[in-house]
């Protein structure tokens, strides 16, 4: 189990440090309560047959230039026989005044594989992605006069792209080991590297690589309570990369019952904004034998970096909701690798 987990720590490494071009995808503070996203090994893998999540993320709202905004909703459906299942994630992400906007859709397989002590969880994601901008929003230089500034309606010079909507297909894989009280995982999305340019001159959207690691510490005094009578405290560190940005976040959540509070660093590379997340989350369970639940999670991050603070941008906001739920036809069904520690038993 050591050597496995070795090899992958070794092999999402080395995939991080190889990655070269330009572009950053949108990064959530509340990565766990967005799994599929932040791994595709990770569909498919909780207690219940069915779980739906989504996300909004609202970012430096007070910025002017237009808004960024970014949203992801997803479905899995838990197939025990071979510890994996079958998803779908859409994510949006809204830019700007000129509103490039980003929309894509795709399907997750997931299988896993291991014992009664640990669980290896494989996924793969493909489908297909759209990317418009909105020309006439934009403003160029001979469009603002010097003395009245920008003239709304004043015609330019400056030559529009070729297209202003581009589809293209889009892939992703990820692997996942949950063994005894760690979790670990790494994924790779973009890596056909798709050309999203809009004037006919390639422009290849660069790998994203993303590493993860969590461990589970009991800091209940008495083990022989119920398991959802303890209390964890959980660390852990992610770490997103996408040619020359890359993204460190490093916090610890407490966990008690249903209520789930974190506190969370983010740097942002070296000259890139850092910020600090607060993060809670509450757990409504409608049936806790039949694994039926409701998730309420929310966010805050504040800005700590240069030029960029809470002064100026007002921060950034998510909110988070998720079900999952046992199918009635389902509830006496063979489950696979039951004495094994989940992924889904961390957050």
């Amino acid at each position: 189990m050591k050597r496995i987990t070795t090899v992958c720590i070794i092999v999402f490494m080395g995939l991080l440090k190889g990655l070269s071009a330009t572009a950053q995808d949108h990064m959530y503070s509340q990565f766990f309560n967005n799994p599929v996203y932040l791994n595709p090994a990770l569909n498919g893998q909780f207690e219940g047959d069915l779980r739906m999540n989504l996300i909004y993320r609202n970012q430096y709202t007070t910025v002017g230039g237009g808004g960024l905004s970014y949203m992801s909703a997803s479905i899995d459906y838990n197939v025990p026989r071979f510890g994996g299942g079958f998803g779908l994630i859409f994510t949006r992400a809204s830019e700007g005044t000129a509103y490039l906007n980003k929309n894509n859709i795709s399907g997750i397989y997931s299988y896993s594989v291991g014992s009664d002590d640990f669980v290896l969880s494989f996924g793969l994601q493909a489908g297909v992605s759209n990317r418009s901008v909105d020309y006439s929003k934009l403003v160029f230089g001979d469009q603002i006069d010097p003395r009245l500034g920008y003239i709304p309606g004043l015609p330019t010079a400056a030559d529009a792209g070729l297209f202003n909507n581009k589809f293209y297909f889009d892939s992703g894989a990820g692997v996942n080991v949950t063994a005894g009280e760690f979790n670990i995982g790494g994924a790779l999305q973009h890596i056909n590297q798709p050309n999203e340019s809009f004037t006919g001159v390639p422009a290849k959207l660069p790998m994203r690589g993303t590493f993860h690691v969590s461990y589970r510490y009991n800091i209940t005094q008495d083990d022989n309570v119920d398991e959802d009578q303890k209390s964890y405290i959980i660390p852990s560190v992610v770490l997103y990369k996408q040619s020359t940005a890359q993204s460190l976040n490093v916090g610890v959540q407490y966990k008690r019952r249903s209520i789930n509070a974190g506190l969370w660093y983010r740097s942002d590379g070296v000259s890139g904004p850092g910020a600090v997340v607060v993060s809670f989350i509450f757990d409504v369970f409608i049936n806790r034998e039949g694994a039926e639940k409701m998730r309420l999670g929310v966010s805050h991050d504040v800005p700590s970096g240069r030029g960029l603070n809470y002064s100026n941008t007002s921060g950034t906001t998510e909110g988070s909701i998720g079900y999952e739920t046992t199918l009635p036809s389902r509830q006496n069904d063979y489950r696979k690798f039951n004495g094994a520690r989940r992924c889904y038993d961390f957050y």
